[in-house]
């Protein structure tokens, strides 16, 4: 989202200021006692679990379905005349961000707003969304073009959690419509990737010299022509993603299957082209991005990407023995995986750069999620701990950003305008940190994955967790309660309300209340 350095105006004095006009309560700064009302309880049997991670869970529950949940101006945000409520309300990006932006709006809704608040994540993703002189949809032209097609994501885990189907064919149409204004504007043929920053660095301290201009100027990364033909790891492993995901959403819509066909053959060349320019054999990683212009086009930048190299694992472009090498080779921080390591001039510890080496919790959330999808059940116990103990450290508030050696809430450095390095603020309440959290809970620690006719869980018990349970799950018409025990990654035993089960898969069409237990082992 677009930076704003210290004294600058808040984002959030407009919808600050409806939230009065219609009644809604501010909770700027609040931190949680209890989760919201409705929403579904973590519980450990172990007391040490429960305080390390127990009072965080509540903590991220408040931050998204309390605080950054906010009522919205419909002349404003309702573009494609598809949002709804009296008042309408949709999740903001963080208390010092006053609307979403489309990453955030598709991550918030890929990470848990569509399973927690579903009516809400809808209203956020079309928020994001406009309605075209002739009428079709498409996802908001803005400034921030290089990762627009991410919504697809957050659409499609929207339409996966509720089956809506009416939901699922406008989200079609602005998915496609926005993939080709990209295939014809953006995509690189030479190379076969599409050119941008990265997902997470839209600022400038994101990037080295060149692309960046080491003479400084504006903070925003896309600003710089060089930055703007790069072509970057995270970023590529999204589109080949919603490529696979718009043929999805054809054969759910049963499209001709020539759309289908088109989209997956997209994606597989898509795949293969990170594969083939952005793999580094000798490292066991993937670099950071390829140049696109001057005198290094087509040389790779061998910095690593955290979020990119999350993504390749969890969006399918790595396999099995790509995603062991980065798992074993991958830097951490003291306290948590870093955007960008190691970090390029003038950035050192001391003064790290806003957009590299320094802890955003979003990126923490993909990493976990990716650790216990590649069976490093430890990696993953390691990074939501952490992310745990700095929410914990910051009075049980997720901010936007912490120093990676201290811990400490810190926004880091980046220009502003000019040629000097300007500390730069951490916002509080930051929406997708929270979301990062129940991330790593439900997709990391409980293994949840949703498909158009089921719910699956694939959990990951650390050892020495001991038993823990989600009670109050509400999926579509049932309300589920999810009982781990046992430790590791390999499924012993299911049970579903006391009788033994195939799988730990809930169908879609299910109602009522339902308590499944899975007892877990290592092999």
């Amino acid at each position: 989202m677009p930076d704003h350095p210290p004294g600058s105006l808040s984002r959030r004095s407009v919808l600050a200021g409806m939230a009065t006009a219609l009644g809604v309560a501010g909770t700027a700064g609040r931190a949680s006692a209890a989760p919201p009302p409705g929403a579904p309880a973590l519980a450990f049997a172990n007391p040490a679990m429960q305080s390390a991670l127990g009072g965080p869970y509540e903590a991220a529950l408040t931050n998204l379905l309390v605080t950054n949940t906010v009522p919205y101006d419909p002349a404003v945000y309702n573009r494609t005349r598809l949002m709804s409520g009296t008042p309408g309300t949709f999740f903001r990006a963080g208390q010092d961000y006053a609307q979403p932006w489309t990453r955030d709006a598709a991550i918030n809704s890929w990470n848990a707003g569509s399973l927690l608040s579903p009516a809400v994540a809808r209203n956020t993703l079309w928020s994001v969304c406009d309605r075209r002189a002739d009428g079709s949809l498409v996802i908001l032209q803005d400034g921030q073009w290089w990762d627009q097609v991410i919504w697809g994501r957050g659409a499609w885990s929207y339409y996966t959690v509720t089956g809506d189907t009416a939901f699922l064919a406008d989200a079609y149409q602005a998915l496609a419509n926005t993939l080709a204004i990209a295939e014809a504007t953006r995509f690189n043929a030479t190379y076969g990737l599409f050119a941008g920053p990265a997902v997470m660095q839209d600022g400038i301290a994101g990037y080295p010299a060149p692309p960046a201009d080491p003479k400084g100027g504006s903070s925003s990364a896309p600003s710089y022509p060089a930055v703007a033909k790069i072509m970057c790891l995270s970023t590529n492993c999204v589109y080949a993603a919603v490529y696979a995901t718009a043929a999805d959403m054809a054969g759910a819509l049963g499209r001709p299957a020539a759309e289908r066909t088109a989209y997956l053959a997209k994606a597989t060349a898509l795949r293969n082209a990170i594969n083939t320019r952005l793999w580094i054999p000798a490292k066991g990683l993937y670099g950071y991005f390829l140049h696109g212009s001057g005198s290094l086009a087509g040389t790779l930048d061998q910095h690593e990407e955290t979020l990119g190299l999350a993504f390749a694992i969890l969006l399918g472009v790595a396999d099995g023995t790509r995603t062991a090498s980065i798992m074993a080779g991958h830097h951490r921080a003291p306290y948590g995986v870093v955007n960008v390591w190691p970090h390029f001039p003038p950035y050192t510890d001391a003064m790290p750069g806003r957009h590299e080496a320094v802890v955003w919790p979003m990126v923490q959330g993909f990493w976990a999620h990716a650790a216990a999808r590649a069976g490093r059940t430890g990696l993953f116990a390691t990074e939501l701990s952490g992310l745990a103990a700095l929410a914990r450290n910051d009075g049980n508030t997720f901010s936007e950003i912490y120093n990676a050696t201290t811990g400490v809430r810190d926004g880091g450095y980046q220009v502003a305008g000019g040629s000097a390095q300007v500390h730069w603020d951490s916002t509080v309440n930051q929406t997708w940190s929270a979301s990062a959290y129940l991330r790593m809970l439900y997709a990391g620690l409980f293994g949840m994955s949703f498909a158009p006719s089921s719910l699956t869980f694939a959990p990951s018990l650390p050892d020495g967790w001991g038993q823990v349970t989600l009670s109050g799950l509400k999926y579509r018409a049932a309300a589920l309660t999810v009982v781990l025990t046992g430790a590791g990654r390999t499924v012993k035993q299911v049970t579903l309300d006391g009788a033994p089960a195939a799988s730990a898969t809930v169908p879609g069409s299910s109602t009522g209340s339902h308590t499944l237990r899975i007892e877990l082992t290592t092999p």
